[in-house]
Formats: structure tokens, sequence, C-alpha cells
């Protein structure tokens, strides 16, 4: 998907003038008619709801909470469930991001904590019900909310994760105009994204500047975190897969996520740069082209984290 951040005078004047976009409400997520499928029927999305009252043997299955990026919506992690379905070895719960998969009012008075809520909450109620393997996906946003669940003692709190994996995860933007968005963002108004056919009503097409003051942040406050050193809490192990060719989330982020982060054994965690120039290359579906070699990469990551969950 091209970015499009509005930065000539003419469309900064036409945008000032134009706070509110132009919505259609039949197609896009940002209107009031199209919503994520998840606040229509959850329990096929959370195991926390589909599975409240887990038997023994269900406890010990592994679940992986996954948690989709910045102006996507639960559709970014459809292909792994559909994955741990067909294989029956693992539970996938898809998490909604706060403030996201309604309309575009709520997706621009949402904090990037308001986010962040939607998996905190499923990990407690999973925990509360037994759940003992419980491991943590972030794709590109997602995983910077995960990463400051470490930086903020609630792991130390609620119970250890098993295995985290961080997909093609933002720690530096890859459009390097974002930075400016303190400065234009006012003027801005918001921006635009291009979307492939199969990605109408998935992924908002206009992204408020409060929200990319949000995403901003974060990211700030991720890099910060890590230039501190974070450590991982006993017992829990994370990997990185990282894109080597990416536009949305500069490949630099793997290197000082790699750099930044620490086991409790005091050991560098694990990272694969993948040969791709997808961004959240683990998501194919939607797209207007894709290889046989994306099919497989995506197929190769989701059987590893499968074994590493059961580990």
């Amino acid at each position: 998907m091209a970015k499009k951040i509005f930065l000539f005078l003419p469309v900064l004047l036409l945008t000032a003038c134009n706070p509110q976009p132009e919505i259609d409400d039949a197609t896009m997520l940002d209107g009031t008619q199209i919503n994520d499928l998840s606040l229509y029927e959850p329990a096929n999305y959370l195991v926390s709801l589909a599975i409240p009252k887990p038997t023994e043997a269900q406890k010990n299955i592994p679940v992986l909470i996954a948690a989709h990026g910045y102006s996507a919506s639960t559709f970014e992690w459809d292909e792994m469930q559909d994955f741990a379905r067909e294989d029956g070895s693992f539970l996938v719960s898809q998490v909604l991001l706060g403030g996201h998969g309604r309309d575009f009012a709520d997706f621009k008075t949402a904090r990037w904590q308001d986010w962040q809520s939607s998996i905190r909450d499923e990990y407690r109620r999973l925990r509360a019900a037994g759940f003992k393997n419980i491991s943590l996906a972030g794709s590109s946003t997602g995983a910077p909310l995960i990463v400051h669940l470490f930086s903020d003692g609630f792991f130390e709190a609620e119970g250890a994760p098993n295995e985290i994996f961080l997909i093609d995860p933002i720690v530096v933007s890859g459009n390097k105009t974002l930075v400016l968005v303190d400065l234009l963002g006012p003027v801005l108004g918001y921006t635009t994204t291009d979307l492939d056919a199969g990605e109408h009503g998935k992924w908002y097409v206009y992204r408020p500047q409060e929200s990319l003051r949000q995403l901003m942040a974060l990211i700030d406050l991720t890099r910060r975190n890590l230039e501190k050193g974070i450590t991982l809490t006993p017992g829990t192990r994370l990997k990185i897969y990282k894109s080597e060719v990416d536009r949305t989330a500069d490949p630099v982020s793997a290197v000082m996520l790699h750099k930044g982060l620490r086991t409790a054994t005091g050991n560098r965690v694990d990272v694969e740069m993948i040969p791709s120039d997808l961004h959240v290359f683990t998501r194919l579906r939607g797209r207007d082209r894709i290889s046989s070699g994306d099919s497989a990469r995506q197929l190769t990551v989701f059987r590893e984290m499968k074994e590493r969950m059961a580990n």
C-alpha cells in the first residue's frame, strides 16, 4: 500500500479548509456502517469468550493473542486464525485495538493507551480462566504496544507469557515525514492511505493527525525505553521477523529492538530478516499482488510460531 502525506501547499490549504474528510459510509471503515466483525461476534475472535471455562486439558493448549497494527483491524490476523483452526494444536485470540474498527470519530479520539487496553484485557481474562501457555504476536504498531507491557511491569503482575512474536515492528517510521506531524498536524488535519481493492473496509483510509500524534508518542516512548534497556520476564522468549524492505516500518526498528531487549538471563532476542518488501508480510489476504514466495514465507513463519509455542 502506497502512503501519501499531503505536504504540498495547495493540498495543505485544501485539507486545512476541510478538516473532516469525505467518508463513504457504505465502503469505508472510517464510516458508520462498516465495523470490524469482532464487534458483532466477539466469541469467534477471542478465546476468553469462546472458552470461558476451559477444561484442564484445554488450559494447557497454547493460546496466541494477536494484535494488529495502527489503522488496521482484526483482518490482519485472519490467516493465522485460519491456520490455527486447520492445525488444531493451538488457539488464536484476535484482539481489536481500542478505538479501531468502528468509525473515524472513535479513531480520532483514542489514545495509544486505549489501543493497548484490549491486549491487556484479553491477557487478564485468559489468565483468570486458567490458560497456562499464553503467547503474544504484534504486527507493526501491535509490536511496540506489546513491548511496552514489559516496560511498565504488566507481565510481572499478571504472569509471564511464553513467546512473543514481533512482525515488522515499528520503532522507527519508514515515512520520514511522520516526524513533522507535531508541526503540521493542525494544518494537515489528516493523511490519506491508498488501499488495494481487497483492503477496503478493513483499514482506515483517513488517518487523523490526533491519532498520528499518538502513534509518534508510542514509538518515541518505545525508543527511549529501548535505550534504557528492557528485560523480558523469566521464561519468556521473543523473536522479531522483519521485512528487508519496508516503507512503513524502517528495518532499523529490528536493530533497535535487538539492541534494547534482553531475556531474563541476559541473552539477546532472536531476529530474522525476511526477504520481502511487504509491510506485515504475514498478511497476504486482500493484497492485489502476491507471489509464491510470499505464500511460502508466510507458511514457514506460521509453522515456526506454532512450534515455538509448543516448546
